[in-house]
């Protein structure tokens, strides 16, 4: 299968306004014959696949025609997932954009209704693998050599079986999704339609998010104050939502025999709950030796006594930091892939010398960024609100690494691209801090020690601010157990948990208790914020085998990213010589951010 990524598309001139990107080599608009035509495709793929229900079985005592039809039957699904999975993106990317457009939203309802549906047809599938031995699927993957690829994709299928329910209810649980997630369409159309005042302005989420890095207390102030006032007025709303996705997860962990809320997630991520807290808690002890001691020198630094809240990110320089426009930002990024190797920089490159990127901000538009693969055979895109902030290069940095890990992966499949979240934030941060690196080089030396404090904090706020989110989102799940948590309750739970993240130098000003109103991690994908973390602390530890050998590691690299979804973080980390089972490998990366604020207290 090809890459699908073009490195010899001729270069363009780089743009100084942030791009749109063209969804059309998708679809040209959601009335385009080929939405109808891959929504047929997939009808027949899974027909296909379909005439196979029961053969898995009948076959068991056969190892050979087990593995034939093994390998029919996956193969079949993954053309369906292909089909299938394009118009999902499509109508995603599509209404991400226009938020306040209620015709893309209902195009988004529609085909993830239909596709649904369909989709629901193939639930046997894994149901019947599950039915079989292991020993009866080991000698069949050994008995066709083809079918033996499918090994990864079947490993995870295998690890579901304890927490299976009937086909009846299967089935069910899948075609209630599509009714299930207009809570989180909910959530994303309150906040893209929230404006805050912020003194004369009007702003956006992401405008008044990105205003609390302004220069300028007083604007940072207003932009926090306004958001208290607007997420206030809309909280109510988002804690419905909140207790509406928690309760309905529980019902089916429940079912499905899960024993904590997060255990689910764990499984997915093919990792271990010990691991996880043993994480959470290492950072959660390391607290007052990272954020508690930081945030005391920068307003030492800063010649204040406490910060408020929404001090925690601003600049450390009275003067305006350097703004990028989006061809500087192209050219800072680019470069920093380079470093790594020349297909890097040819993989990165082709996101913008093609219409992949959408970085302008802009009314209806949701807030964050992200990079979406579509399916394997086709490309990825990454999704931004560049405001020509430093944090903004940083931003692009790390949505295209993730971008070039899913090119890279393509070649797998879409079955066995698909990254486990243990693995899939650690081209993103690795991208991110190889443009640090270069800001900070190329940095004049009268912004080098406000660029250091942005790269602390941008550490602090992966680390240390995820695992304070996912404390919050464990409690709030615990507490939801007992019945439906008020938004006064949700409010302090946050308070506490972003309190003893923080330390006593930050001051939790009134109105800070309904900042969980605006995560969407919360509600689109419950106990996903711990990955940011997990990524940051397995990066820390990749870029000091790096630093020990830097050509050797490039193709070791390269070889881990392409590996998708094949290998277990164990697996895919052993060539390193790292193993992350060992706890002294998440103290690396807390011991690399002390020792950044160590370099901020010499120089501050």
């Amino acid at each position: 299968m090809n890459a699908p990524f073009k490195p010899d598309a001729a270069p363009t001139e780089a743009p100084q306004e942030a791009p749109l990107w063209d969804l059309s080599d998708l679809y040209a608009s959601p009335a385009d014959d080929r939405v109808a035509a891959d929504l047929e495709a997939g009808r027949k793929a899974v027909a296909e696949l379909n005439a196979l229900e029961g053969e898995l079985v009948a076959a068991r005592g056969d190892a050979a025609m087990l593995g034939q039809r093994l390998d029919r039957a996956i193969t079949a699904y993954e053309q369906a997932s292909n089909h299938l999975g394009a118009l999902g993106a499509y109508a995603f990317l599509a209404a991400s954009t226009n938020r306040e457009d209620g015709a893309a939203q209902g195009f988004e309802a529609d085909i993830r209704q239909k596709v649904t549906t369909i989709a629901a047809e193939t639930l046997w599938l894994t149901l019947e693998i599950n039915r079989l031995e292991e020993a009866e699927i080991e000698a069949a993957l050994n008995a066709h050599e083809p079918a033996a690829r499918w090994r990864p994709w079947l490993r995870r299928v295998r690890a579901n079986k304890p927490h299976e329910l009937s086909p009846e209810l299967e089935r069910f649980i899948a075609e209630r999704a599509p009714a299930a997630m207009q809570w989180p369409r909910l959530f994303d159309e309150t906040l893209a339609a929230l404006r805050v005042n912020a003194g004369k302005d009007e702003l956006t989420l992401a405008e008044a998010l990105n205003r609390l890095s302004d220069p300028k207390a007083e604007r940072r102030q207003k932009a926090a104050e306004g958001l208290n006032e607007a997420l206030a007025a809309r909280a109510t709303t988002m804690g419905l939502v909140l207790n509406t996705v928690a309760q309905e997860k529980a019902l089916e962990d429940r079912w499905r025999k899960f024993t904590y809320p997060a255990q689910s997630k764990h499984l997915m991520n093919e990792v271990d709950g010990e691991a996880v807290d043993a994480m959470a808690d290492a950072v959660a002890e390391a607290y007052p030796r990272l954020t508690h001691r930081y945030y005391a020198l920068k307003a030492k630094a800063m010649g204040l006594k406490q910060l408020n809240q929404w001090d925690r990110n601003a600049p450390i320089e009275t003067t305006a930091p350097r703004g990028f426009d989006w061809g500087q930002g192209r050219a800072m990024v680019l470069d920093s892939f380079n470093d790594l190797g020349p297909e890097f920089g040819d993989r990165a490159r082709a996101f913008f010398d093609n219409p992949w990127i959408d970085g302008r901000a802009r009314a209806g538009k949701q807030s964050g960024a992200y990079a979406h693969p579509v399916t394997a055979d086709r490309h990825p895109y990454v999704f931004l609100n560049w405001m020509g902030e430093r944090r903004d290069v940083l931003t692009l940095a790390h949505e295209l690494g993730h971008g070039v890990h899913q090119t890279l992966a393509a070649d797998q499949g879409t079955l066995l691209a698909d990254t486990p979240l243990t693995l899939a934030e650690t081209a993103s941060i690795f991208a991110e801090g190889l443009t640090f690196d270069r800001l900070l080089a190329t940095a004049p030396e009268k912004e080098k020690r406000g660029l250091l404090a942005g790269r602390i904090e941008d550490g602090l706020n992966t680390v240390v601010r995820q695992i304070a989110f996912h404390r919050f989102e464990t409690r709030f799940h615990d507490e939801r157990a007992q019945g439906e948590v008020s938004v006064d309750r949700i409010g302090e739970i946050w308070m506490e948990e972003m309190g003893a993240s923080l330390g006593p130098t930050v001051k939790l000003n009134d109105g800070y208790e309904h900042w969980w109103a605006y995560v969407s991690h919360f509600v689109h994908s419950p106990f996903y914020v711990y990955a940011y973390a997990f990524g940051d602390l397995l990066v820390a530890a990749l870029m000091e085998k790096r630093r020990e050998n830097p050509e050797g590691f490039a193709p070791l690299y390269r070889e881990l990213l392409a590996a998708g979804g094949t290998r277990t973080y164990v697996e895919a980390l052993k060539p390193f010589g790292l193993n992350p089972r060992d706890p002294a490998f998440w103290s690396v990366g807390c011991q690399r951010l002390a020792r950044l604020i160590d370099e901020f207290e010499a120089v501050a």
